[in-house]
């Protein structure tokens, strides 16, 4: 069994361990392959396949702030602040495992807010063809299923799921799937208050 949470629907994660919640998964996986339109289609990128990145925003309960993601190396650290790491980037899509984003639940006390998002590096934004679904796993319960299931937006920069601090015992998960046009429209729509310069992988 799983909870696929609609459009603005939050849950409460369940604790099992008087430590916390444990390790919590964030997984993402998208189909990159391109869909074969044509050769107008093909002339302006409808044939290219897409690169999802998947990342975060966090802010801390010490008021440190920033970012978890593939892009400027900032693959963040599990058992030292921030408690988000990255896995690593699958440029293709075609690895079975996705690209995690893992969150120390059992840490959760240092943690107030976690903003999870994707966005395009290379190819076209179109996110029907990626069909991008976000699966979130934690010990002992159900996975939280989180469906891209809003396509029709141009913007490279998708919110996907903000987690919450609920009186340090556990965080409320909320869909969001909403569109930007990069990093810093999605900070300015949560009110984040990062700084932002151009990077590469």
């Amino acid at each position: 069994m799983a909870i696929n949470l609609q459009k603005g629907q939050k849950v409460n994660l369940e604790k099992k361990s008087p430590e916390g919640l444990g390790e919590i998964l964030v997984n993402l996986n998208w189909n990159a392959r391109p869909v074969k339109q044509g050769f107008l289609a093909g002339l302006f990128g409808g044939n290219q396949g897409i690169d999802l990145d998947l990342g975060c925003l966090y802010v801390l309960k010490d008021g440190s702030k920033g970012t978890v993601q593939a892009l400027g190396n900032a693959f963040g650290s599990l058992n030292q602040p921030p408690y988000i790491s990255l896995d690593g980037d699958d440029r293709t899509g075609a690895a079975a495992a996705g690209e995690n984003l893992r969150i120390n639940g059992n840490k959760i006390a240092r943690i107030k807010r976690v903003l999870v998002y994707t966005f395009i590096y290379e190819g076209v934004a179109n996110w029907q063809q990626a069909d991008a679904t976000v699966t979130i796993r934690y010990p002992d319960a159900e996975d939280i299923i989180v469906k891209m299931d809003t396509y029709n937006s141009s913007n490279i920069m998708c919110g996907l799921a903000l987690f919450e601090n609920q009186n340090d015992q556990t965080f409320s998960v909320e869909k969001i799937v909403q569109f930007y046009q990069g990093h810093q429209a999605l900070d300015k729509a949560y009110n984040w208050g990062m700084k932002w310069k151009a990077g590469r992988k």
